[in-house]
């Protein structure tokens, strides 16, 4: 009885065995694939082609119900590409090499805190655009990206009546659009000079072959 209780443990100790190098040999699959597809990942375009040096900057589209929101926008850009300095703006399509497009498409300012009276006294301006850059020789996009803004502030005239001017960053809501288009300009020349095959939170950029 002893000898067929210790064959049946030995059995039971096996199979517990074969599962265990079961296990492992799937992780050490898995970890493969997994390396293979960063590698893969890695060898997409990492920097812009060589033959993109030139850029021009299309007129801002915007499809949100704010007014007047393109051209300062569009400025601002043009200004943070020449101050950057990587690349060479131009002022016509046809001296580029590649077309940025952006198009604003949400533009979101929602009260955070209200005051004793429930009039709002904080905000969060929300901006998003859509942007693209355009091979104009192939006439491809090179990436295709949906880059976001944030900016909370409180209100000036709440700060002023509370006396609290220095107090948090009281401003006005076009303070606010300032600020938000500085940030949003600095990460599109980000993303076209350095971070060319990065990713946002918002939507994986599309990287032509």
């Amino acid at each position: 009885m002893s000898k067929i209780k210790l064959l049946h443990s030995l059995l039971n100790e096996k199979g517990l065995m074969k599962k265990i190098t079961m296990f492992l040999s799937l992780f050490v699959l898995l970890s493969v694939f997994l390396v293979s597809c960063l590698s893969v990942y890695n060898n997409v375009v990492q920097t812009l082609p060589e033959n993109v040096r030139k850029i021009y900057v299309k007129p801002f589209i915007n499809t949100t119900t704010q007014f007047g929101l393109e051209a300062k926008f569009t400025s601002e850009v043009i200004e943070e590409i020449i101050s950057d300095g990587r690349l060479s703006f131009v002022n016509t399509e046809a001296d580029g090499d590649a077309i940025l497009t952006v198009t604003i498409v949400r533009y979101v300012l929602q009260p955070l805190t209200y005051d004793v009276n429930m009039l709002p006294e904080q905000y969060k301006l929300w901006v998003v655009a859509s942007v693209s850059l355009i091979d104009k020789y192939n006439n491809v996009p090179l990436w295709t990206e949906l880059i976001e803004g944030i900016h909370i502030y409180k209100d000036i005239i709440k700060s002023r009546c509370n006396y609290n001017v220095d107090m948090f960053d009281g401003m006005t809501e076009e303070d606010a659009r300032e600020i938000l288009w500085q940030k949003i300009s600095r990460n599109i020349v980000r993303r076209i000079v350095k971070a060319f095959n990065s990713v946002t939170s918002m939507s994986e950029k599309e990287v032509s072959a």
